[in-house]
């Protein structure tokens, strides 16, 4: 009776006992006596597992550090030598210049010599920079210029022929600088303006003007003259001669002293105020002349 009890107990508790998971080795085990890609499948997951992991880890190392290649590349382009910066007189006119339909504006760029022009050019305006000479090789090319103008620079000396061959140059600006002389100057100019300059008469020739048979307006005041500029054209209407060091003036100065009939009636404006001249003691040099010149008379 006891044995069959026993027997019962047993039966009842059988099913309730639960086996422990294997080990690791326990898993050898199974594939020794298992499938046959059991522990292919295991080592292919285990690959693809470290595969990821190395390529993340490179891919932010990537991110860090650049590769190779392009490390030497940086470093061959820091041992490659700039080339030399360009000074203004290096760069193309119109980048360093604004240059609009034949029109060349230079102004306040300081730059020391002329740039070269493109040869459709007619007028150039290079005020205020540092210029200090003109020479004929600045404008060879540029046969078809009408107005210059070189205000507030630094110019002391400009070659005899550096405007002959401008025929077409009407208007010539060279105020605000540091002459002593006057060049040779083109045929057809109306304007010539060197205001504020150090020119004295001796640094005019007697034909300078003679044969500038349209020239309409000079300038010429506030320099070191101490005469009138001889031969002056028939064609002036204004002559500014105000504050230079003219002390004397002839009865040919702007009339003819043989023609009393003569008379000068295409000026409109002479101005000599600011010369220690009297020109009350001149009455005869100015009998040709519709207006009186503005100055001290007595």
């Amino acid at each position: 009776m006891k044995t069959l009890q026993s027997t019962l107990l047993l039966l009842l508790f059988v099913p309730l006992i639960k086996p422990a998971p294997p080990t690791q080795q326990d898993l050898r085990i199974i594939y020794d006596y298992g499938t046959d890609n059991f522990e292919e499948t295991l080592f292919t997951q285990d690959y693809e597992d470290k595969y990821l992991d190395v390529k993340n880890i490179k891919e932010k190392e990537a991110m860090i550090k650049p590769d190779e290649k392009s490390h030497q590349l940086q470093k061959d382009e820091s041992l490659t030598p700039l080339p030399p910066k360009k000074e203004n007189d290096e760069m193309p006119t119109c980048l360093l210049c604004v240059c609009l339909s034949g029109s060349v504006y230079c102004e306040e760029i300081d730059i020391d010599a002329v740039p070269p022009l493109p040869k459709e050019s007619a007028y150039l305006y290079a005020r205020f920079n540092k210029i200090k000479r003109l020479t004929a090789k600045d404008f060879a090319e540029i046969p078809n210029l009408r107005r210059l103008d070189f205000t507030g620079n630094l110019i002391e000396d400009i070659e005899d022929s550096t405007f002959s061959k401008l025929s077409l140059l009407e208007e010539l600006t060279l105020a605000e600088n540091q002459l002593l002389k006057l060049p040779v100057l083109p045929p057809k100019l109306t304007l010539f303006n060197a205001k504020y300059n150090k020119i004295k008469s001796r640094g005019i020739k007697a034909n300078t003007f003679k044969k500038l048979s349209n020239l309409s307006f000079l300038y010429l005041d506030h320099n070191a003259l101490e005469s009138v500029p001889l031969n002056l054209p028939e064609s002036l209407r204004v002559i500014h001669l105000q504050f230079n060091n003219i002390t004397s003036i002839t009865d040919d100065t702007f009339c003819k002293a043989n023609d009393i009939r003569y008379i000068r009636d295409r000026i409109e404006e002479i101005r000599l105020e600011g010369n220690p001249i009297i020109l009350g003691k001149h009455p005869n040099s100015f009998i040709c002349l519709k207006r009186l010149p503005v100055g001290l008379y007595f």
